[in-house]
């Protein structure tokens, strides 16, 4: 069977399939189950697969890769210009088909089980720091229904948990007490939680080369290092530090026309956890940085006389990234100046 190009659109139980030979006429549309998906591909000669980034795709391109295919992930908002009629499945395998042959197009490298499994402790420790201020924004609404209200951060956190468990208080009825005493129990369980979960972090980054050099870096710490090397394996696939800053969305985002540069805020584009990571990491700096004297402090003083807080941060979230680039690309240490 003559078959060059084979676009892919995966789903929970049903994948379409879109397959063109080497002259572009369809050889393929098919919808398969997911148990007759391995099948199928494993009786295709090796073929160049198109699949977007999305739930199970990393997983399926591995598998994919071991019966001898060519697997290309891209981003969806790439490949949806390529659907010439109204979304659905066909047409969606189709425009994969149609987009991975691009020579522009911008390809997601495929992640290992390891770098799954490193980026997982990130996700599952952000979602439970979600999942704890949630519960204490509810703890503190119902408290201030009763006009009780406290300082912010943990130091405010730990009065109001004082009142609740204080039995001689008369601000709370009893039945409202054992109510609010679910909900700082949630707390004290997520707080446990996501302190093994740091521990475990920095376990990793101790027992990891290219993370304790790192950590080296003024500002970045266990999380952003160990998320570096999760996802930056590839030393080739950024040219420059530049080029990552801007995967992370932390260069300004450029609507220009007739030759007339318009440089608006940051583009706020690829991955949302490390940029803001990286966004905490430099907020801790710009905070500590006044009294500071030589090298990356004199720089983070300068700009914080003729800029704002929060433009200095984002622009030593930006410097930060470049560093961190250059330290794994180049298996390079910090040297401050």
């Amino acid at each position: 069977m003559d078959i060059r190009v084979i676009g892919i659109d995966i789903a929970k139980r049903y994948f379409q399939i879109h397959a063109v030979s080497s002259t572009g006429a369809v050889s393929i549309r098919r919808k398969v189950s997911r148990d007759g998906f391995l099948k199928l591909l494993a009786g295709l000669p090796p073929c160049l697969v198109g699949m977007e980034t999305g739930s199970g795709a990393h997983y399926w391109a591995r598998q994919l890769a071991q019966l001898g295919h060519s697997v290309r992930l891209m981003p969806p908002q790439f490949v949806r210009p390529y659907v010439k009629t109204n979304k659905n499945d066909a047409a969606d395998a189709e425009a994969c088909c149609e987009a991975v042959q691009r020579p522009g197009m911008r390809f997601v490298p495929v992640k290992s089980v390891d770098q799954q499994t490193a980026m997982a402790l990130h996700r599952v420790r952000d979602h439970l720091i979600r999942q704890r201020t949630g519960t204490i924004n509810a703890l503190r609404g119902h408290l201030a229904e009763f006009g009780i209200v406290s300082a912010a951060q943990r130091t405010g956190l730990n009065q109001l948990i004082a009142i609740v468990e204080d039995d001689g208080a008369g601000e709370l009825p009893f039945a409202m007490r054992a109510i609010l005493q679910m909900l700082i129990d949630e707390i004290r369980a997520a707080d446990e939680r996501i302190a093994e979960l740091d521990r475990k972090l920095k376990d990793a980054a101790k027992e990891d080369e290219a993370c304790r050099r790192l950590i080296e870096v003024p500002g970045i710490g266990p999380v952003i290092a160990t998320a570096v090397v999760a996802n930056v394996q590839d030393d080739s696939r950024f040219t420059s530090g530049r080029h990552f800053a801007a995967w992370l969305g932390l260069t300004p985002k450029q609507h220009s026309s007739g030759g007339k540069e318009r440089l608006l805020g940051i583009s706020k584009r690829g991955d949302a956890y490390m940029r803001r990571q990286f966004i905490n990491g430099a907020r801790a700096l710009v905070r500590i940085a006044t009294g500071r004297a030589g090298g990356l402090w004199d720089w983070i003083n300068a700009l914080l006389a003729r800029r704002s807080f929060n433009v200095t941060t984002v622009a030593v979230a930006n410097k930060l990234a470049r560093i961190a680039w250059s330290i794994q690309a180049r298996k390079t240490r910090w040297r401050p100046a």
